[in-house]
This record gives C-alpha cells, sequence and structure tokens, in this order.
C-alpha cells in the first residue's frame, strides 16, 4: 500500500514501516568455525562496511486507471542516499510486468544525469520452485531484473504497462525457440515446447490483467556496502586460475576436499581416481567423484568477495546430485569493472534477500567478465546446493551467472573459458559429461508441465527450460564452446 517502504533488515526476515527506511549496518564474516557448525553465520568482523537498501513506492502517472491498478507509475527525479544497483518489484511473485521500467541516474557528488536506461522486466524465471518452502515463505516478491548503474544519489523512474498478448519473455528467431508438444513423456534436447502455465493450469507466472501493472510497485535501491578488506578481491585482468589448499579449506564446508585444491593434481589419472586420492589422505569421499575430474579452478569465496552472511537464512538446502549446469546472464548491464565485480555481487545478493525476499542469493556460482569465478548460493562450492535460478529445474542442477547483458554484446572469451573451467570441475565430481545429455524433472514452469521428464543438455542455457531470453542470444550461442573445452579439461 502507499506509503510503506519495506526492507530487511536480518536474515532476510522483514520490517516495514510506514514513512522509514531501514539501514543496517553490515559487517563481513569471519570464516566459518568447522564443517559441523556450516549452518551458523559466522562471527562478525570490528570494522563492519555498511550497506543498505531503499524502497521507494512508485505513484501513478496521470489520470489513466483502470480497476483500481495503474497503466503507468513513476518516481520524480530526486535525491536519494548513495546507491550502485536498482531494481522495481511488487507485491504478488505470480505477477508478471508486461511493460517497459526505464530509470536514468545522477552520478554522486554531481549535476549530471544518465540517459534512459532499460530494465529487464522478465525475472520471475530467476526463482525457487513451485511448492518449496522458499517459494512458500510468505516474504518472495514479483521482480525486474537488478540493474547495476555505478555509485549514485539521484534517480528517476518510469513503468509502463503493454495491452498485448501474455509474454513469455523469449524473442522469435533465436536459439531454442522451435516449438514441440507438451506432455508427461521425455521431450527430445533441444525442442523448447510451447508456454504453459503451472502444473495445476492456474494463471501461471505471468498472472496479471492485459495492460495493467502489478500492485504495490517500489523501487529498490541497493547500495553495496564498502569493498572487503585486500586479499579475496580480484583485479581488473584475469588472474590465473590456481587455488591452494589453504585456500580450498577458507570455505569450512568443503574442508575435506581441500587437498583438491590446486590447479593440477598429478597424482590423479583415469587409473588412480579421486576417491583414491581421498582414501590415500586418509579423507573421507564424500563427493562420489569419477574418473574424469577437471582441475578445480579458482573460486573467489563468499567471504573474499565480501556477502554478509546475516542476510541469509541460516539453514542450507541441498539436493541429491548435480546433473546439469543452466547458464545464466546477469542482466545487470556490462558498465562495470572486473575490480568493481564484488561490489556487484554484494548488491545482487542484497536484492535478491532483501527484496526478492529468497533465502540467498539465487545462484551457486557468478562469472565476471574476466573470467574470475565466484561462489554463490552457501553451502559449499562442491556440494549440491538447492539454487533459485531456473523456475522448475532447480532440483539437481547448478546455476552459473556470467556478470553482464549478453543479448546484443558478445561475451569475453575469458568468461565462457571460466564457464567451461568450473563445470568441468564441478560436474566432473558428480560424474556428469559436459558433452553429454541428461533428464531433469520438471517442477513447473512456462514450457514445462510439474512431472514432466525432459531431456536437457547437461551444459545448458537458462532459455533451454524457460521461456526467456537469458542467458542473452549471444552468450547462448557460446554454449557449444564452454560444452567441448570443459569436456577436453576432464580429459575427455
Amino acid at each position: 500500500m502507499p506509503g510503506i517502504q519495506t526492507i530487511v533488515c536480518m536474515r532476510g526476515f522483514l520490517a516495514s514501516s510506514i514513512g522509514v527506511t531501514c539501514a543496517a549496518a553490515l559487517a563481513l564474516p569471519l570464516a566459518l568455525p568447522s564443517a559441523a557448525a556450516a549452518t551458523a553465520a559466522g562471527p562478525r568482523a570490528a570494522a563492519a562496511p555498511p550497506g543498505s537498501t531503499q524502497s521507494l513506492p512508485l505513484a501513478p502517472l496521470g489520470s489513466d486507471r483502470a480497476g483500481g491498478a495503474a497503466r503507468a507509475e513513476g518516481l520524480p527525479r530526486r535525491d536519494v542516499r548513495p546507491f550502485s544497483l536498482l531494481g522495481v518489484v511488487w507485491d504478488d511473485p505470480d505477477d508478471e510486468l508486461r511493460g517497459s521500467v526505464q530509470v536514468r541516474t545522477r552520478a554522486t557528488g554531481t549535476t549530471v544525469w544518465s540517459a534512459w536506461q532499460d530494465v529487464e522486466t522478465h525475472n520471475h524465471e530467476h526463482a525457487a520452485d513451485p511448492g518449496t518452502d522458499e517459494r512458500g515463505s510468505g516474504r518472495v516478491r514479483g521482480t525486474t531484473a537488478p540493474l547495476w548503474v555505478g555509485d549514485s544519489d539521484g534517480v528517476e523512474v518510469r513503468v509502463r504497462a503493454l495491452a498485448a498478448e501474455r509474454s513469455t519473455g523469449a524473442r522469435a528467431g533465436e536459439p531454442g525457440d522451435a516449438p514441440a508438444p507438451v506432455g508427461d513423456a521425455p521431450v527430445p534436447v533441444g525442442d523448447t515446447p510451447a508456454p504453459v502455465g503451472d502444473a495445476d493450469g492456474g494463471r501461471g507466472p505471468a498472472g496479471g490483467s492485459p495492460g495493467l501493472l502489478p500492485a504495490g510497485l517500489r523501487l529498490e535501491l541497493v547500495d553495496p556496502g564498502a569493498e572487503p578488506p585486500p586479499g579475496g578481491t580480484p583485479a581488473d585482468a584475469p588472474r590465473a586460475n590456481t587455488m591452494t589448499a589453504e585456500a580450498a579449506a577458507s570455505s569450512a564446508v568443503n574442508a575435506d576436499l581441500a587437498p583438491l585444491g590446486a590447479l593440477t593434481i598429478p597424482e590423479l589419472t583415469k587409473e588412480r581416481t579421486q576417491a583414491d586420492l581421498l582414501a590415500a589422505r586418509g579423507l573421507p569421499d564424500a563427493t562420489g567423484a569419477r574418473p574424469y575430474v577437471g582441475p578445480r579452478p579458482r573460486i573467489v569465496t563468499r567471504r573474499g568477495w565480501g556477502a554478509d552472511e546475516r542476510l541469509r537464512e541460516r539453514n542450507f538446502a541441498y539436493t541429491k546430485t548435480v546433473k546439469a549446469a543452466f547458464v545464466h546472464h546477469s542482466a545487470t548491464g556490462n558498465n562495470y569493472r572486473c575490480s568493481q565485480a564484488p561490489s556487484v555481487l554484494r548488491s545482487i545478493y542484497r536484492y535478491h534477500v532483501e527484496s526478492s525476499g529468497w533465502r540467498d542469493i539465487g545462484y551457486n556460482f557468478a562469472v565476471d567478465k574476466c573470467g574470475n569465478i565466484y561462489e554463490g548460493r552457501a553451502g559449499g562450492v562442491a556440494k549440491a546446493v538447492l539454487g533459485a535460478h531456473t523456475l522448475g529445474f532447480n532440483t539437481n542442477s547448478m546455476g552459473i551467472a556470467v556478470l553482464g547483458t549478453y543479448t546484443s554484446a558478445a561475451p569475453p572469451k575469458a568468461a565462457v573459458t571460466a564457464v567451461a573451467r568450473l563445470t568441468a570441475w564441478k560436474l566432473g565430481l558428480f560424474g556428469a559429461n559436459p558433452r553429454g545429455t541428461t533428464y531433469l524433472k520438471s517442477g513447473g514452469g512456462n514450457l514445462y508441465r510439474k512431472g514432466t521428464k525432459v531431456r536437457l543438455n547437461v551444459i545448458s542455457g537458462h532459455r533451454d527450460g524457460f521461456a526467456t531470453e537469458c542467458p542473452g542470444r549471444r552468450l547462448y550461442s557460446k554454449l557449444g564452446t564452454a560444452r567441448s573445452a570443459s569436456a577436453r579439461y576432464q580429459g575427455r
């Protein structure tokens, strides 16, 4: 309702107050104390880099209203506290914002305003599956994709509805758009059936009325806080893909895999498996690894990019295995330096938890345009952590977000190589062939009804499981390259 600003103050629980903005002072966590205590947030550092979210209700533009909902809403130019990322949210996560969102911002400490920028409105496809605890928490909202705008202290926004037929978010003629029947039988890989509703036959994620906007539109402005202390932040240039056992052990939930942290593992051959190596060192084979395991790449931990562990839910959620990797683009734009990637990640993390109402950042991993790899959702980089990245196919899969927007812009070679290196290692731990196909059961979405067994590439694009532009046609076209390289890294 107008006048209410909603902010998440801690651990994803919401606090609402009329005319009040909650700005929490946040701190970087120290390392988790042990694998046995992995569900607890670590102790706080003494000097806490702050971060905050401002939530500003939008108002109707003009007097054109119908059925109690506006066709255009916005916010006039105004001064705000500094922020770097923004997005629009609304009350009902099952409603789709069918229309356009445009923003312009003012760089902090200047009088210079940007040109109008488009915000990607189709973001409901990045979410927890229907029927899961995360989806049913009562805290989840509808959201646009977040947009990174850099250090700003002024903003203006306009949101307009489109009186059009129900949109799927996919562009005709792009890869993966070929229609095919939907049913209970397995669907062949590469076929993308016509959109369907929810498994219960309801309105699905594209609910609401044509030509009207969702109720409760609010602009969310995210300040990522200060940079984390030196030691874990990648430089502008790509770094060598090396990782010591000590670095691997800094993620306490993966302490048993620390000996596998180096780029190359001379002891590991097709005859001498990872399980043999672990056994020889007196460590349990916690992963059920297979002989074809790519070298573990350097991964910047959550501590390295400055994740505040008090924002997320305390516990972790796991699935049985990792059978597939879904590649995404974050749709946050390409106007960032790689040295800013930790700030972009902290902003996305805060937007997913505070603004979207999720338990943690949705992606399991992120990759920047310099090829640096980052730990995403907490729970252990070598474990089958349940994410919220591909609606309907989060179970037994992992989500990798390449930071940026790659619909028209080509992804850098370093980023594609990083996807290949990451999947070679992580999929290899679970015996998956990056060049192969697998079956996943749909949890419900706009392409496959709940319970449908779908044959998918082991390395798939987001659009293969949901009708969306993600990961952008230019990144999607590079997935064949990533599959081949990933298989080579595995020694296939």
